[in-house]
């Protein structure tokens, strides 16, 4: 099994393995017995599908579900079946990648208009006002 992300990346199977355990999901008495509960789990650091640049990409920013052994985890609990659980695994685990490596847009520098600039300090002034008129006024002796 291949997984492609896009033109040029493609993950193999050897990279991913699967966990299984109970799940506290749906599944009624089943839950009890069977364990539906399904952890994608990717060797980011052992992988030769990524070179060291998307592998620094993908620790940047996927860095909350990467462990210290550079393992990405993908938990889904959400049906009743484990191999459905599995489907949706692999759906997030392409969907996060997928976004994950999509370049950044560069952000174009650009200035406050000079009438937003004027407006802010109108408005400041005015509330200024407004908090003077509230003073207490000093009693001539």
């Amino acid at each position: 099994m291949r997984i492609r992300l896009g033109q040029s990346l493609v993950i193999d199977s050897q990279d991913i393995r699967f966990e299984t355990a109970r799940s506290s999901g749906p599944g009624g008495q089943n839950v009890n017995k069977v364990s539906t509960k399904v952890t994608l789990c990717f060797d980011l650091q052992g992988t030769r599908a990524l070179d060291a640049g998307r592998k620094r990409i993908l620790r940047r920013k996927l860095g909350t579900r990467i462990s210290k052994r550079g393992i990405l985890r993908v938990t889904s609990l959400k049906y009743r079946s484990q191999s459905a659980n599995k489907k949706a695994a692999l759906r997030r685990f392409e969907e996060l990648l997928t976004e994950a490596l999509k370049p950044t847009k560069k952000r174009i520098a650009t200035r406050v208009r000079r009438s937003a600039v004027e407006k802010r300090i109108r408005q400041k002034k005015e509330r200024g006002r407004v908090k003077q008129g509230r003073r207490r006024v000093a009693e001539d002796d």
